[in-house]
Order: structure tokens, then C-alpha cells, then sequence
């Protein structure tokens, strides 16, 4: 079965209106389109994500933003809904990230309620998982990746076109990546795991992308793995060149 494949850059709390200047770059190298069967988006901070989806305009790149509420408005002081989101541009939303389960205690619960946000306001959610260096070491990394990505994931959400992302979140901006074997068995395992709770056919068209220290230097190697359907990529999408980089070695496998 032939998946969407996407490349996807996280910038974090990174960048101020001039890394607007990235994004036109951006644009402009890929200005022909991008490789066939893949999608590209980068999720900035909600601050310039309204500029960021300007300068993509009439572009094959998309706009994403990094988080959302579950809410759709209300009193909900600093939140920022999924609605609103799709007001300033956006396209897709990351949910899950663990930065996110780790900095603010978010649950599966709570992840697969922004998820079920996102497809209410018209956004495809990147839904995150990962396993931290201890539970890899207690070789519990596939239990706890199966156990994140099914109950994050909401009924009918793979059918809906959502995206899964696993990032190992001991490899995330460190510079240490999982061997390639480890990427191949943790995607198959996850796969499967879906497949389990969504039916394999939903399973076997859901886009499995990879995160988790990918840049150009090693981006072939881990998008040729099969079953690695893309990236989320995160410091190495705040410069136009590297991340023209990882879509250019996309295209080489």
C-alpha cells in the first residue's frame, strides 16, 4: 500500500519574525514542487505562524502550529485552540510532543482529546510518542510506545488522515540517534500496535514518520528504512538549507 510520506520541522521555541526569512528561502529552493508522494509542513511558534503561512502561500510547504487545546474557545488564559490555529493559516497541529508529556505532565488523555481539537477545526494532528532512555533500558520501549500511541489516538482518527511520529526522547537534540535496526523493529512494533486497536488496513496507511536527532548527515539512511515514512525534524529545520537537505535525500531513496 502506498502511504503519504511528509517531512515536518518543529521549531520549538525558536525563532523571531526575521526566521520568517528561512521560511521564504525555503520556498523559493523548492519553488518546482517538492518530490512526488511527499507533503512538507513547519510548525513555528504560534507568534509567527500567521507570517510563516503568508510566505508559504502559493508554495508546496505548509503551516502547522506546535500544540493546542482541546477546547474550542472559553476561559482558558494563554491556551491557544485548534480554531484558531486554522484562523492564522495552519494545516496541522503536533499533539503529544514529549516535550509537552514531559514539561507539562500532559497524558494520553489529554493528547487524544487536542488530537479529536485538531480534526474538529479542520487540522491534521501529528500525534508524538516516545520512550525515555529508562524504559528502553527496562526493555519496556515498545510496550510503552504501543500503550502512548493507542490511547492517544482517537476512534476513526488513521482513517481521518491523521500522522503518527515516534521520537525517542532521549535521541531528541542530542545528537544521538537509535541504530537503524532499533528504528526499523520500534516502527514494525507500532504499526502493529495499531493495526491491533484501528484494523490493519487504517494501520497500513497511516504515515509512521521519525524524530529524534535527523539531519542531513544521516537523513537517507533513516528514510530508507522501511516503514519510515518521513521525519520531524527539529533543529535542523530552522535553516532553509538543512532542511532542503533532508527533502533532497528523501528523494534519493
Amino acid at each position: 500500500m502506498t502511504r503519504r510520506a511528509a517531512i515536518v520541522g518543529n521549531w520549538k521555541m525558536n525563532g523571531l519574525k526575521a526566521q520568517i526569512a528561512e521560511a521564504r528561502a525555503l520556498a523559493q529552493a523548492f519553488s518546482d514542487g517538492l518530490p512526488d508522494g511527499l507533503i512538507s509542513a513547519i510548525c513555528p511558534p504560534a507568534t509567527i505562524l500567521a507570517q510563516l503561512a503568508e510566505a508559504f502561500e502559493g508554495s508546496p510547504f505548509a503551516a502547522g502550529g506546535q500544540d493546542c487545546a482541546p477546547q474550542a474557545s472559553g476561559a482558558h488564559t494563554g491556551d491557544i485552540s485548534a480554531e484558531m490555529l486554522a484562523d492564522l493559516g495552519a494545516r496541522y497541529v503536533i499533539v503529544g510532543h514529549s516535550e509537552r508529556r514531559a514539561d507539562h505532565g500532559e497524558t494520553d488523555a489529554q493528547v487524544r482529546a487536542k488530537a479529536e481539537a485538531a480534526q474538529r477545526a479542520g487540522l491534521t494532528p501529528i500525534i508524538c510518542v516516545g520512550e525515555t532512555e529508562a524504559e528502553r533500558d527496562a526493555g519496556r520501549a515498545e510496550e510503552v510506545v504501543a500503550s502512548q500511541a493507542t490511547a492517544s489516538t482517537p476512534d476513526g482518527a488513521l482513517e481521518a488522515g491523521a500522522i503518527l511520529a515516534y521520537e525517542p526522547v532521549w535521541a531528541i537534540g542530542t545528537g544521538r540517534t537509535p541504530t537503524l535496526d532499533d528504528i526499523a523493529a520500534m516502527h514494525a512494533s507500532l504499526r502493529t500496535a495499531l493495526g491491533g486497536r484501528f484494523g490493519d488496513d487504517a494501520a497500513a496507511a497511516t504515515p509512521l514518520l521519525y524524530g529524534g536527532s535527523m539531519k542531513p548527515a544521516n537523513a537517507a539512511d533513516i528514510l530508507a528504512i522501511n516503514g519510515v515514512d518521513g521525519g520531524l525534524i527539529g533543529g535542523a529545520s530552522l535553516k532553509a538549507a538543512d532542511f532542503g537537505e533532508i527533502i533532497k535525500a528523501y528523494a534519493t531513496i
